[in-house]
């Protein structure tokens, strides 16, 4: 492949990103337009990655295929990191910010391997305590925005703990978004913890095995209240460190703006998640709403 060939295909793989972040994850697309252009590439690039296994097992007629797809791209981060071209825009743009950006390969199997082990679980299964929602909620979201510090060269500890909190709170507020998507679909798997399950009530055991009902909207609410509370505390303790955050990395923090849009769409509607309001506009707000929000704090270096 000559230079020219080589170049228009990159261009095509990075156009590619772009379009699969506007398309399934508007929200945070908005927020990487306030990037500095030296980061964009790769916020676009590791951001792709992040749609492409979101969505494997949701767009996968067989959960088994949706898991090989998952496999395929945990290998296609070894061949990348061995400098392996692979046919697949968003492996080659991944392949050009590796390189160029020195992104650490941790960051980015932690991420995949996070969505391999909750496409492994059996029906029924659900996590035992909010730590473990945490945890994958970091594994899957914080992991974009400590690749993304590393691309801008952002070496502080108090950007990455920042990023840590932030990440958790998108995490824990997008499954508690999603809880009437999983509960209709056929796996039936709910990410409410089954610690608050049990302590509202929505936890029925039948012969042995335990299950999640989501029948009582009232007990629903109030565990969603209690995991959107944990979110809250991580917002704020992610905005707490902002005077010891270097402003550089500010922008690239943008994505707690929308986690507190989401919180406060839960408010408003008393923490029903089968409120059709919160599907409306983006996250609950309406569009021009949302993005004025997003320009006032990039605008003042806030997050």
């Amino acid at each position: 492949m000559n230079n020219a060939s080589a170049s228009s295909s990159l261009r095509a793989a990075f156009s590619h990103c772009v379009q699969q972040v506007r398309n399934y994850d508007y929200h945070h697309y908005l927020c990487l337009l306030e990037l500095p252009h030296n980061m964009r590439k790769a916020a676009f690039a590791v951001r792709a990655l992040n749609v492409e296994t979101a969505r494997a097992m949701d767009v996968a007629s067989d959960p088994r295929i949706g898991l090989m797809r998952l496999v395929w791209w945990q290998e296609a981060i070894d061949k990348i990191y061995a400098n392996k071209s692979i046919e697949h825009p968003t492996a080659l743009a991944l392949l050009s910010v590796v390189h160029e950006n020195k992104i650490s390969k941790g960051w980015l199997k932690r991420s995949v391997e996070a969505r391999i082990n909750d496409a492994r679980k059996e029906i029924g299964d659900a996590p035992e305590k909010i730590e473990d929602l945490e945890k994958y909620a970091e594994d899957t979201m914080s992991t974009n925005l400590y690749m993304t510090l590393q691309a801008g060269g952002i070496r502080s500890t108090a950007a990455d703990h920042a990023a840590s909190h932030i990440g958790k709170a998108s995490g824990l507020l997008l499954l508690i978004k999603s809880l009437p998507y999983h509960a209709n679909r056929n796996r039936h798997f709910s990410y409410i913890p089954t610690e608050v399950a049990a302590k509202h009530g929505l936890l029925v055991k039948h012969g042995g095995q335990a299950e999640i009902l989501l029948d009582s909207r009232e007990s629903l609410s109030e565990a969603v209240f209690e995991m959107a509370s944990v979110a809250n505390v991580h917002l704020q303790k992610a905005r707490d460190l902002a005077g010891t955050v270097p402003a550089e990395a500010h922008p690239v923090l943008l994505p707690a703006v929308p986690a507190q849009v989401l919180l406060d769409s839960l408010r408003r509607v008393n923490f029903d998640v089968f409120d059709p309001r919160l599907a409306r506009g983006i996250l609950g707000t309406p569009p021009l709403l949302y993005q004025l929000k997003l320009k006032w704090h990039s605008w003042r270096g806030k997050y």
